[in-house]
């Protein structure tokens, strides 16, 4: 399935697992916009729902000082992990520091959603479900309209893929037809959409999608 705009009706797998708040984990490679795109819902969302986020870098805390200083929500509602190794360990393999920041964040605040993203890696990673509810991946067009094609878990597996900056894809040469019909190739019946975050209101699916989620996840 894809989409530039979801029917909440279409998306597949949001179903109830556990009672709390809904986790939403967002993962991709360096560069395809993950932090936009965690600040870009955290604006469209925190007026509405009671949000926090926890973030991943190997060595620094700059995706988390990138949400603080755009203001997208309370500084004591942004957490960062710095993992100090590979990305992929502790999002999946080894989820015990950003467990902890998680579990504190909703001691604290009982959010309704918990935002984690991942370091950038590479099409093989994927978040433990231990850790969280549903998982978005992040490409981008900078990277060729191969990328979707090329597979990997992150692309076949996580519950929506979004592809980003299709602003770009006129001056970069990708075709946007052929990454979605290979991403529908790949993905079946999951969905995936196409975004830009710099038109207006360009986060919109992805919102529709955690509201959707959300919706599911408490009923």
């Amino acid at each position: 399935m894809h989409r530039d705009h979801l029917d909440p009706a279409d998306l597949i797998g949001l179903t109830q697992d556990r009672s709390g708040p809904l986790r939403v984990g967002v993962g991709g490679p360096v560069g395809s916009g993950k932090t936009a795109l965690v600040a870009a819902l955290c604006r469209a969302l925190a007026d509405e729902l009671s949000v926090v986020v926890v973030t991943n870098d190997i060595y620094t805390t700059e995706d988390a000082d990138f949400l603080r200083h755009n203001g997208v929500l309370a500084d004591d509602r942004i957490r960062a992990v710095r993992t100090g190794c590979c990305p992929h360990t502790a999002i999946r393999d080894d989820i015990t520091a950003n467990l902890d920041e998680v579990e504190d964040l909703e001691r604290r605040h009982d959010p309704d959603l918990v935002l984690v993203e991942s370091g950038g890696d590479n099409l093989t990673a994927t978040f433990s479900y231990g850790l969280i509810d549903r998982q978005i991946f992040v490409v981008d067009v900078a990277g060729g309209d191969k990328v979707p094609r090329k597979g990997g878990p992150g692309v076949t597996r996580s519950d929506l893929l979004v592809i980003n900056k299709i602003d770009l894809a006129d001056r970069v040469g990708a075709d946007l037809d052929v990454m979605r019909r290979d991403s529908a190739t790949q993905r079946g019946d999951l969905p995936t959409v196409l975004i830009s975050l710099r038109a207006p209101d360009g986060v919109r699916p992805v919102v529709d999608w955690v509201r959707a989620g959300l919706h599911a996840h408490t009923h």
